[in-house]
């Protein structure tokens, strides 16, 4: 988002043009950023065999995930309903992997005949997929290293207590099954976490990983997950790009060398690549003067971007509609939800008046995918801004959406 014009813009169009055309709230998602992330990932492994796999349940939209494809994106998911999203936009099952955690084997089967590769992460499922499957189907295992890292305990996936994963502790059993019945592994997995500032955190899980990648000598795939950080704030440590793909090329390499053949490495990222380029647009329905503080209520809450209050997330605020005000006022942003519903607290935002556009910033990724119907609230309308125009991707919900799955019982 620029100030163009003295007022606020996404690729040149007004943002209160969007709000006026599309209501509120509403989620704007800006195509030209997303693309951005990808090349900025790329451009920090230019040595290597690299795959990006969008973890889309960050963002699931099919035109998003269409635009990913369409920039040789390919996806990762965790359920079978991503599975189907993923080919609803034109992927095919073997451009897919599929992440699950603690699911029924059903579900691995179903996403095995649809050609998608599979991560498996504990070792009961690893041995029903030997039994069933033997060499004939390909498979990933998730390995948990036991590195803490990340933005907050909620969102560490690699540490000692985590549930996901194979504890590397237990790399002789794995073995042991996967030499049992001859089990094609074709890849080793691991995700640290989510908004990773060091490099030092990846390079630290990435030499378990590369340890002991060396007792498969015909492993092609090495996935690293994702979890890098992005900027919620001005003077916001993010992940150092460059750093860490030099750092972790230059070991990959020598893996490759180790084996003998080149190997693939993978990526997994959600929010780095959605997160900066997604705004909530909702608007100031009243302000309310309070004797300690102001408090201004929108028409959303928790129940559109749950983050706030889920994790302590920050997100900017900034008034659309008074880009450049004289003035400007603290205030606690506040949802419409009947719960303890806060946006932001003590925060300095220009003057805000009834009826002003309010963004919240870094709300593409974990927004509508978290979105719920609680107070049985309708969720909001997608726009995507591509190529310069605005288009919709998701209609706003109407009463229709509440009820359609509901039986009103006769009695």
């Amino acid at each position: 988002m620029q100030i163009s014009n003295h007022q606020y813009t996404i690729q040149d169009i007004p943002v209160l043009d969007i709000a006026q055309q599309f209501g509120t709230p509403l989620y704007v998602y800006d195509a030209d950023k997303i693309v951005e992330k990808i090349n900025q990932l790329r451009g920090a492994f230019p040595n290597v065999n690299l795959k990006i796999k969008f973890a889309c349940k960050a963002l699931t939209n099919i035109s998003i995930l269409k635009l990913m494809r369409q920039n040789g994106v390919e996806i990762d998911v965790v359920s079978p309903q991503e599975l189907q999203l993923a080919l609803h936009a034109g992927y095919t099952g073997s451009q897919v992997t599929f992440t699950p955690s603690g699911v029924s084997f059903d579900e691995i089967e179903a996403a095995v005949a649809a050609g998608s590769m599979i991560n498996l992460d504990n070792l009961i499922v690893l041995e029903k997929f030997g039994q069933r499957y033997s060499g004939s189907a390909p498979c990933m295992i998730r390995i948990k290293p036991n590195v803490a890292a990340g933005g907050n305990v909620k969102i560490m996936t690699a540490h000692e207590g985590s549930k996901f994963g194979i504890d590397i502790r237990q790399r002789e059993d794995i073995l042991r099954i996967v030499k049992q019945y001859g089990i094609n592994v074709v890849g080793l997995h691991q995700h640290t976490g989510s908004d990773i500032k060091e490099a030092d955190a990846f390079v630290r899980a990435a030499a378990v990983i590369f340890e002991f990648a060396e007792s498969f000598p015909n492993l092609q795939i090495i996935d690293l997950g994702g979890g890098f950080k992005v900027a919620y704030k001005k003077g916001d440590h993010i992940t150092n790009m460059p750093e860490l793909g030099a750092h972790l090329s230059e070991a990959f390499l020598d893996l490759s060398k180790k084996l003998g053949h080149e190997l693939q490495l993978w990526f997994e990222p959600g929010k780095f690549l959605v997160s900066e380029a997604g705004y909530l647009l909702v608007q100031a329905n009243v302000v309310k003067p309070a004797p300690s503080r102001t408090f201004v209520g929108v028409n959303s809450g928790l129940n559109h971007l749950i983050r706030p209050m889920m994790y302590d997330a920050y997100h900017h605020i900034v008034n659309v509609s008074n880009p450049e005000g004289v003035k400007t006022e603290t205030y606690d942003v506040v949802g419409y939800i009947c719960e303890t519903d806060t946006f932001a607290k003590d925060r300095e935002i220009n003057e805000v008046r009834e009826g002003d556009i309010l963004a919240l910033l870094n709300a593409g990724a974990y927004g509508f995918t978290m979105s719920s119907h609680y107070n049985s609230r309708f969720r909001p309308a997608e726009v995507l801004i591509y190529e310069g125009k605005a288009h919709l991707i998701r209609q706003r919900e109407t009463m229709e959406d509440i009820l359609k799955n509901q039986i009103l019982l006769e009695l």
